[in-house]
């Protein structure tokens, strides 16, 4: 297996005009889609009717690595795997938003909101799960438990 494999994807992000009297504008990512170049390289809209809007945002890489292994098994485990999507919007154009990394594990996508990013997931599909496994199961190795014993069991002289 490729030491660093990667798919290319395409981002959907739904924005809305007044989702509620309290703000302009609303943003979701609505999904992650295999990109095998059907959707050209730039961004563009796919529906807007003035209140409701789509844009997809292709081009986008997820690679794996090996120190994010323990991550990707995390996600895995999860009982529902997703994709981790951080996005940004524009403090110029408030209407404007886009998908800035997209990632498979759940220890950066915690990293990422720890930071204070926005980061949003969707359900990962039955065949990026797969792929997802196989490198998982090649890389992961978790680390062994230590156990330590009550100091109560130990020698006097070694509390």
């Amino acid at each position: 297996m490729n030491p660093r494999p990667s798919l290319r994807v395409a981002v959907q992000i739904e924005r809305l005009h007044q989702p509620s009297r309290w703000e302009d504008w609303s943003f979701r990512i609505v999904d992650v889609l295999l990109d095998e170049g059907q959707f050209g390289a730039a961004p563009r809209p796919l529906r807007d009717d003035g209140h409701s809007a789509l844009f997809l945002h292709p081009g986008l890489e997820v690679t794996l690595h090996r120190d994010e292994a323990e991550g990707y098994h995390l996600n895995l485990s999860s009982g529902a795997p997703v994709w981790f999507v951080m996005w940004r919007s524009d403090d110029a154009d408030p209407s404007r938003a886009w998908p800035e990394l997209v990632t498979l594990s759940y220890n950066e996508g915690a990293r990422l909101m720890d930071a204070q990013e926005r980061v949003d997931n969707v359900p990962l599909p039955q065949a990026v799960r797969e792929w997802l496994q196989s490198y998982t199961d090649e890389h992961y190795r978790p680390e062994p438990k230590r156990r330590q014993r009550p100091a109560s069991f130990r020698p006097t002289n070694e509390r």
